[in-house]
């Protein structure tokens, strides 16, 4: 609690010192949040918000540094190999079939991290974002370079939506009241501690508030947060303070339909919590991982995986069949845009891993999910 009462000092100070000090108290009002899902016995728990498992440094560095490195050296340079950012979705998906499918497990790459699964009757979205930029204002930021593989328009009524944390490219204000207001009714919201507050605000309210390693099932299909590392802000003074993670989602299967287990990873470097998800809640079907958004590694290292990365991503979490998400629609870092499928070719071959355990799809482009 802060409180200022400036009658209580018998001296009664100046004008000066008396406006200074309350300056400095609300100043120190205004730089304590407090945690109110603060658990002592949780090591991820602070009082004024989350951290890692793994690593206490994530996000401490100043971004100058890296703003000025890419002004001054021209970065990132533009795409190689003729690569295009079509005006159309490259995949081309049949929207009928997706739209009348409640049996086939299917994913579909939408763009970024948006994939729409459906699993389990359910069609579930992973961090929608369908907006022009990736950004809190309409005319400056990340501009979205290829368009989503599936327009808003054609989506089939969602049921369920994943949130692995709040940052811009990931939790899009628009996409996520658009959905709210779906003819069907809203579909019910899975967010990390501290986030269901800004769903109220926009009178959202079907919305579990979850911490690391809670499950909820819902209409039949188990939804579990995972730990990843990661951090949390939309402004410049909330870092950490809403808790981020990942989404094991796990359907039970009914009559001829095999349950299948989803990991969607989000945003995230690599640690040691893959290699607890996989023992924890593998083996997986398939695994969403991120490939993208990894240069320089000075700076990205500890909150971005790159590919060679997200290969021991897939074997810590036993998924049978890798996707990857997480790069070609934004210009958020300094590889070029179509660079990491390429290197993440390489990086498949230098582990031994067939590619087609690892795909890598078009903007809009389905696949099937073998169960167990």
């Amino acid at each position: 609690e802060c409180r200022f009462n400036p009658e209580g000092d018998a001296l009664k100070p100046k004008l000066g010192a008396l406006l200074g000090a309350a300056v400095t108290a609300l100043m120190a009002c205004a730089a304590v949040a407090i945690n109110s899902h603060y658990q002592r016995d949780k090591p991820h728990h602070t009082p004024t918000g989350f951290i890692n498992n793994y690593s206490s440094t994530v996000a401490t560095q100043s971004p100058w540094p890296w703003y000025w490195e890419r002004l001054s050296k021209g970065l990132p340079p533009p795409p190689a190999n003729n690569y295009q950012f079509p005006r159309v979705a490259w995949g081309q998906p049949d929207l009928a079939w997706l739209k009348a499918n409640r049996r086939e497990t299917t994913a579909t790459w939408i763009g970024h991290a948006t994939v729409l699964l459906q699993t389990g009757g359910l069609n579930i979205l992973t961090d929608p974002h369908f907006s022009e930029r990736a950004s809190p204002f309409s005319f400056v930021g990340p501009k979205r370079l290829v368009p989503p593989g599936i327009a808003f328009a054609d989506l089939p009524q969602i049921d369920a939506v994943v949130i692995s944390h709040n940052h811009y490219d990931h939790m899009d204000e628009k996409t996520l009241v658009w959905l709210a207001s779906q003819k069907g009714g809203a579909p019910r919201y899975f967010v990390g501690l501290g986030l269901k507050k800004w769903f109220t605000e926009r009178d959202i309210s079907n919305v579990s508030e979850m911490d690391w390693w809670d499950r909820e099932t819902y209409k039949g299909v188990d939804f579990t947060m995972t730990p990843v590392q990661h951090w949390s802000a939309r402004w410049t003074n909330d870092r950490f303070q809403t808790l981020w993670g990942g989404w094991a989602i796990r359907s039970m299967g009914a009559g001829r339909v095999k349950p299948h287990n989803f990991f969607f990873a989000g945003d995230t470097g690599y640690s040691k919590d893959f290699a607890d998800i996989g023992q924890r809640l593998g083996p997986f079907d398939l695994a969403a991982i991120p490939i993208g958004a990894y240069a320089p590694r000075w700076f990205m290292g500890q909150t971005h995986a790159d590919p060679a990365e997200a290969v021991k991503m897939q074997k810590d979490l036993r998924a049978s069949t890798a996707l990857a998400i997480h790069w070609g629609t934004f210009e958020l870092t300094d590889e070029p845009l179509d660079e990491p499928p390429a290197v993440l070719a390489a990086e498949l071959k230098k582990a031994g891993v067939p590619g087609e355990r690892f795909l890598v799809l078009k903007h809009g482009e389905m696949m099937k999910v073998a169960g167990q």
